[in-house]
């Protein structure tokens, strides 16, 4: 009887989830339209939370995929992914990339290469969010007003590991890999394994196990 139930539920919970990605990926396509973002071919589990301010562009390429949910990517991180673009800043975002539970907040500008994997939790800014002088902090207006943002570059095949976290400024070569947990404050170069709080080099990747 156990085993019949057991059946039972675990076909209806599928037939729910198709239900459900679909509708989410319904709501995504509305989503990008009123945010008038530009991309050619996505599939979504569960629903991103997106904001493109009014002269921000927000652009990817095709085959891009996204979990938005602790069901479709169990990791222990509840979090959707999150897009914030400002004013007259431009994320890009290229073809058939991977990505989870991610935040990218983009003040001026991301660019994320092709094949590109990105794991639970992870945090992408191009932004300090506030000023480093401590007297203009006093003021909400000149603390805004005053911070300091720089181009974040990540290049094809790079593979980022859940919870890490990638400052402004920074490049990262293609086919580098960032381990879990790790803090990124500088350029990584192409074929490089770091990791780390702040990420160091672990070791450069000259062949890959089959």
């Amino acid at each position: 009887m156990q085993h019949i139930l057991s059946l039972v539920y675990k076909g209806l919970r599928k037939l729910f989830y198709i239900g459900k990605y679909f509708c989410d990926g319904c709501i995504c396509r509305v989503l990008f339209y009123l945010n008038k973002v530009k991309y050619q071919s996505m599939s979504t589990k569960g629903v991103p939370k997106i904001m493109v301010a009014r002269g921000g562009v927000m652009e990817i390429g095709r085959g891009f995929r996204m979990n938005n949910t602790m069901i479709s990517n169990p990791i222990g991180c509840t979090q959707p992914c999150m897009f914030f673009v400002d004013k007259g800043a431009k994320l890009i975002i290229g073809e058939n990339t991977n990505m989870s539970q991610t935040a990218l907040v983009c003040h001026t500008s991301i660019n994320i290469g092709n094949h590109v994997k990105i794991g639970g939790g992870v945090c992408i800014y191009d932004t300090d969010f506030h000023s480093l002088d401590k007297a203009k902090r006093i003021s909400m207006d000149d603390d805004i007003k005053y911070k300091k943002v720089s181009p974040v570059r990540i290049g094809d095949y790079v593979f980022i590991g859940a919870y890490s976290i990638i400052l402004k400024g920074v490049t990262i070569g293609e086919n580098s890999i960032i381990g879990a947990g790790s803090l990124v404050t500088k350029n990584i170069p192409a074929n490089e394994i770091w990791a780390g709080n702040p990420a160091k080099k672990i070791k450069t990747i000259n062949s890959y196990p089959q």
